[in-house]
């Protein structure tokens, strides 16, 4: 870039065989939570949409939870917005990148507000016209993977059906785990999860209220569960424990573990199998009728 004369020249394109016109707008988005706070976030349109009204919403949670999603292309969310779906990706609080304060809102809230922070923002839509809130999903990875089972546990009134990729089912047995993993009862890590998750203590029995894995009975609607197993961050275990739990409670639920796949999805061809995976199972559970493409047309 030649900031004396404006000119760039390009060095590489990231995926050169994505055009223009496959990539549906980005908009930035803020509304208020039931509390009050304000939520800030971003809505992904499907291609060419430019006047959104009464369409089928995936909500998209993303990871940490002390993370967030920004402006640009997002290949998750374009995927989704391909086939037809308004994708919703909110920075619920806890999230990073709005100050100090907005990340310690969340702090005791995993289940809780930063559950309904994402539900609200299905609601603010409705209001807004521009999704039908008969058909809304949720969809997400790592603490987002929670968040959507969540959504069919803790919040199940908002979601038709539930994506959850590298998700935590059982909090206490998570938390467990990882302090015998460190051989620590209250290093950094520890402290992290607690502190979000709202646990008074290391095996606080408390976490059992917030885990869905241990709610399986509650679950009304589909579940996917996608997991790598070599993800060493949280163990396919997770999933497992879910997709047993509601077999025995006889729930609809499938389960894809992806062989040699770590918690990122880092190789190309199980990063394509768990979006083609998710697609047919939205499509499936959550049709977004006219307007959707064909398996080949995803990213």
């Amino acid at each position: 870039m030649d900031f004396n004369t404006g000119v760039a020249d390009v060095v590489g394109v990231a995926y050169p065989t994505i055009r223009t016109e496959q990539v549906g707008a980005v908009r930035p988005i803020h509304y208020a939570a039931a509390d009050g706070l304000e939520i800030r976030g971003y809505l992904t349109l499907p291609p060419g949409m430019e006047t959104p009204a009464n369409l089928p919403l995936v909500v998209l949670a993303h990871g940490g939870p002390a993370s967030r999603d920004v402006a640009g292309f997002d290949w998750w969310a374009q995927a989704l917005a391909s086939r037809g779906y308004a994708v919703l990706q909110a920075n619920f609080r806890g999230s990073t990148g709005y100050g100090r304060a907005f990340l310690e809102a969340g702090y005791g809230e995993w289940g809780r507000k930063m559950q309904t922070d994402l539900s609200d923002g299905v609601r603010w839509l409705t209001g807004e016209g521009i999704i039908d809130p008969a058909r809304v999903c949720i969809v997400g990875g790592s603490y987002g993977g929670y968040a959507a089972m969540a959504g069919l546990t803790l919040d199940k009134s908002v979601y038709r059906c539930g994506v959850s990729v590298n998700g935590v089912s059982d909090l206490r047995r998570m938390v467990n785990r990882e302090a015998w993993r460190r051989g620590e009862q209250n290093g950094q890590t520890i402290r992290y999860w607690n502190r979000f998750m709202g646990a008074a203590r290391l095996n606080d029995r408390a976490l059992d209220a917030l885990s869905p894995a241990l709610l399986a009975d509650q679950v009304d609607s589909p579940l996917l569960l996608i997991h790598g197993k070599d993800d060493t961050i949280v163990p396919i275990e997770q999933s497992r424990l879910m997709a047993a739990a509601l077999r025995r409670a006889g729930k609809p639920v499938e389960m894809i573990e992806l062989p040699g796949e770590d918690h990122w999805l880092s190789r190309a061809d199980t990063r394509l199998l768990m979006l083609r995976e998710t697609v047919r199972f939205l499509e499936a559970h959550n049709p977004v009728g006219p307007l959707s493409l064909s398996p080949s047309s995803v990213p």
